[in-house]
């Protein structure tokens, strides 16, 4: 056995030990409690980086802790592997997405298994294989047959670069593309949704049974869903039959609406936009309306509902009634109303709405009071919009309510009249999942010009991607250009038909994968019902906070529509979640121009200058990314200091769910902990002795304890909330309390080598698989048991207490525990002790103040 630590030589042959004997392999036997631990799957961009180093580690730890303790471990592995960005690098590297795809996925899974994480590869799924989404055709089917799949016109953000359909998240904050950087259009296309709106109260209230879920993620999904109670109030239009609708959660107001408001794109913008030539400005209000229309449909939904930005409208010429109070009231257009949300039309209250006053004071609209304020008889000059609570004014018969209670009484006055009802309505939408590019999931429709939508059977399912395309990245999908692939005749009449050229949002793949890894080589169903109840739903879910919304909600939505159709007998897919925080560099900043500087031309760290400016450069933290110059490739890492390091400083530098900042000099210091370990065992591992000693010396009994405490600590600590920082400091405690006894004979010190041992495991598979057989173990250290607490061991014999004089500390003493814990008997104890007297010196004793286990103190003349 080598005296010095070589870690490139033990994490190889580990490794490839490992995976010969297939450690990791899930059992399916259910004598054992489960336990379903899972990491978000990565888009395989052919390298790792040091955040997915951060979320593997966590999850690997606690899945190897479960094993330990005797738990039937899934700790499942796959590839998120469809999307534009695979598309974009393949147009540029002139290849087809799938052959860059397979190699980056070959190149991860490399890196991974140098980490040794305890994957089962065997239940490896990758989301752009047949195998895989035929599936998630066949969940669409599910979804189209059950009426919660349809096409609709709708106004979506449009990349004019890539050609497709974008999220608003995929928006920034300047309305450019997320990937391409183009400033985003607004056009109207025909898209596939799904009716994820049908679910938005069971989305909503689920919440609550997720205890083991972030308030803070919680909040951000109940923030998105939105729910709003009020009303729906209709706003005949004068000289049209037809009504203007609106939603509003203040329909105690309704006496104060002024003006109408549609968005741009509503349908009736045209209709009511006056068109009689022979009225004053007619001709051209409808070349101005038309206009405003095309300008605004330019903008992106942040631009146009950005707070700071002043309101901008157009009157259309066109009128409504006010049917609560019979005054005509103008009907106008502005860029701040848009079509998705709510009816596409809101009432102007600007008395007693902030938008609506900023937008009536811009236009010179009427403002008028509805609600005072209490103990308020009148407002002379209304400085800004009232929204609070108040006593109804100017409303008729409702006069002298309470605002609150109004609401109620107009409601059903409004319904009485039929002007309008009670209503609850939503922030969240259906989700649009058409995508106009080729790599990703078909969509499994065939339009016929007699039957129009009709599903593709289930028996010929996966609708396969051909391979025979020509990508360029611009003009829609080119599936629409492959002729041989788009014209199938209909399955239902047999007419020439032709086939939805559309591909999936990549949310739909990563919206039900947690469900195949409990049966992920079926190739007879989706999986097999039994399997996946049985391991579902998933105990422990890791991964960032920017999924906080958009993935999760979709995942609990999908596993609700399963459930209904009998595929599941849950309603959650995952018990408990941790969002890890990031990694951070060390970033060199330019503070004048923003640019960022290489580490590599900083000569003095201490005093970092701009080589090209000669200015001082700021040193912050910053996500590591390659355009900030500070990134650290786990190769390297690896290569240096090995596996076990890179993953001993991932978790001890900060607790996971905070930012971690990346020092060189921490994991140094964790490669010497490392080093130590090594040279504990290995120059002791020929003086161990595993007999059992009755009778321990006071030294083994308070070996004994830390070693048990350690077991304690490192337990709680892997429990709960995952402190795995508090409970890396344990084990240092640990082995610098074993390296400092001196009796490496002693049968405690093999206890406390072996227990060292067995709680390092999870953290450091490699370097402890290797001591262990050093010290003559023959089976994996990671098929043992993991330690558990002798709650005898951690009473002391004796315990050690504080001697003051006149508050003053003098010396220490030890007494045994049942004196030291008897008030009485510790004063006695004390008073006796030679460093009392010898402090006393015959002065006369005044009182004495005793806090049992711990100290007296002598109050003297």
């Amino acid at each position: 056995m080598e005296s010095r630590y070589n870690p490139a030589n033990i994490e190889a042959q580990w490794q490839h030990t490992w995976a010969a004997h297939q450690l990791y392999k899930t059992p399916e036997e259910s004598s054992k409690p489960k336990f379903y631990a899972l990491s978000m799957f990565p888009y395989p961009s052919g390298n790792l980086h040091m955040g997915h180093v951060r979320v593997y580690t966590i999850v690997d730890v606690m899945a190897r802790l479960k094993r330990m303790q005797g738990y039937r471990v899934l700790n499942p592995m796959g590839w998120d592997a469809f999307g534009l960005p695979a598309e974009n690098a393949a147009i540029e590297r002139n290849t087809q997405p799938a052959k860059w795809t397979y190699q980056n996925i070959d190149q991860m899974r490399d890196q991974l298994k140098q980490l040794g994480i305890s994957f089962d590869w065997d239940r490896e799924i990758a989301t752009c294989s047949p195998e895989y989404y035929r599936w998630t055709q066949w969940i669409f089917l599910e979804f189209f047959k059950a009426g919660l799949a349809y096409q609709k016109e709708a106004t979506v953000n449009w990349d004019p670069i890539d050609q497709t359909v974008l999220a608003n998240e995929q928006v920034d904050a300047e309305g450019k593309s997320w990937r391409s950087g183009a400033i985003v259009e607004r056009k109207l296309l025909r898209q596939w949704f799904l009716k994820i709106t049908d679910y938005a109260d069971q989305l909503l209230d689920d919440l609550n049974k997720l205890t083991g879920w972030p308030e803070r993620v919680k909040l951000m999904q109940a923030n998105w869903i939105g729910k709003s109670v009020g009303a729906y109030l209709e706003f005949p239009i004068v000289g049209m039959d037809e009504k203007v609708g609106v939603f509003t959660t203040r329909p105690d107001t309704v006496y104060g609406v002024s003006y109408l408001v549609l968005a741009p794109e509503h349908p009736l913008t045209q209709k009511v936009t006056t068109s009689d030539p022979s009225e004053p400005d007619g001709a051209s209000r409808i070349s101005a309306v038309e206009a405003f229309v095309q300008e605004v449909s330019t903008q992106t939904e942040l631009e146009r509902t950005a707070e700071d930005k002043p309101k901008r409208g157009i009157p259309t010429g066109g009128t409504a009634i006010n049917p609560f109070t019979g005054e005509e009231i103008p009907i106008w257009i502005a860029d701040y109303v848009l079509y998705e949300y709510g009816t596409g039309a809101v009432m102007g209250v600007p008395a007693h709405d902030v938008r609506d006053f900023q937008f009536a004071k811009q236009q010179n609209l009427p403002i008028k009071v509805v609600i005072m304020p209490p103990d308020q008889p009148t407002v002379s000059d209304l400085q800004a919009a009232y929204t609070d609570v108040g006593t109804i004014v100017n409303s008729g018969e409702f006069d002298g309510m309470v605002s609150t209670e109004a609401k109620g009484a107009i409601v059903a006055y409004a319904e009485k009249q039929g002007w309008g009802k009670a209503r609850i309505q939503y922030r969240l939408r259906d989700w649009l999942i058409s995508r106009q590019r080729y790599w990703g999931a078909p969509i499994p429709i065939i339009h016929c010009p007699n039957c129009g939508a009709v599903p593709v059977p289930e028996s010929d399912l996966p609708v396969r991607l051909p391979e025979d395309v020509e990508l360029s990245g611009r003009g829609g999908s080119p599936l629409g250009k492959l002729e041989s692939w788009l014209n199938v005749p209909c399955p239902s009449c047999g007419t020439p038909a032709k086939r939805e050229t559309d591909t999936m949002d990549t949310f739909i793949d990563s919206s039900w994968y947690f469900l195949r890894y409990p049966d992920a080589n079926n190739d007879q169903a989706i999986f097999d019902r039994g399997k996946t109840n049985n391991w579902m739903p998933v105990d422990q879910y890791v991964g960032g906070i920017e999924h906080a919304i958009l993935h999760l909600l979709y995942s609990r939505f999908f596993t609700k529509v399963l459930r209904d159709c009998n595929l599941l007998a849950f309603d959650e897919p995952f018990k408990r979640l941790l969002t890890q925080g990031m990694v951070q560099g060390r970033t060199y900043k330019n503070p004048t121009t923003g640019k960022y500087v290489l580490p590599t031309q900083i000569k003095d760290p201490a005093n970092p200058i701009d080589p090209d400016t000669g200015e001082t450069l700021e040193v912050v933290f910053e996500k590591m990314s390659k355009s900030k110059h500070n990134g650290v490739a786990p190769g390297d890492v690896i290569d240096k200091y090995g596996a076990d390091t890179a993953r001993m400083f991932i978790l001890f530098k900060a607790p996971p769910e905070k930012d971690l900042e990346w020092e060189d000099a921490d994991v140094e210091g964790q490669f010497r902990f490392l080093n130590r370990v090594w040279r504990l065992v290995t120059e002791s591992a020929a003086f161990l002795k595993t007999t059992e000693s009755q009778d321990l010396t006071k030294s083994e009994k308070e070996l004994r304890r830390v070693i048990h405490t350690a077991i304690k600590e490192v337990t709680e600590d892997l429990q709960g909330d995952y402190q795995f920082n508090t409970a890396v400091s344990e084990l240092m405690k640990l082995s610098n309390a074993l390296g400092d006894f001196a009796e490496k004979s002693s049968p405690v010190f093999a206890e406390g080598l072996n227990t060292l041992l067995l709680l390092l495991a999870p953290f450091s598979p490699h370097i402890t698989e290797e001591l262990w057989r050093t010290i003559g173990q023959s089976e994996s250290i990671h098929t043992q048991a993991f330690p558990t607490v002798d709650p005898t061991a951690l009473v002391a014999d004796e315990k050690t207490i504080v001697i003051q004089i006149m508050g003053k500390t003098r010396g220490t003493i030890e007494a045994a525990t049942a004196i030291a814990d008897d008030k009485t008997a510790l004063e006695k104890f004390a008073t006796e002790s030679e460093v009392a007297r010898r402090y006393i010196n015959g002065k006369e004793i005044r009182k004495i103040i005793v806090v049992p286990g711990k100290l007296v103190n002598f109050v003297t003349a």
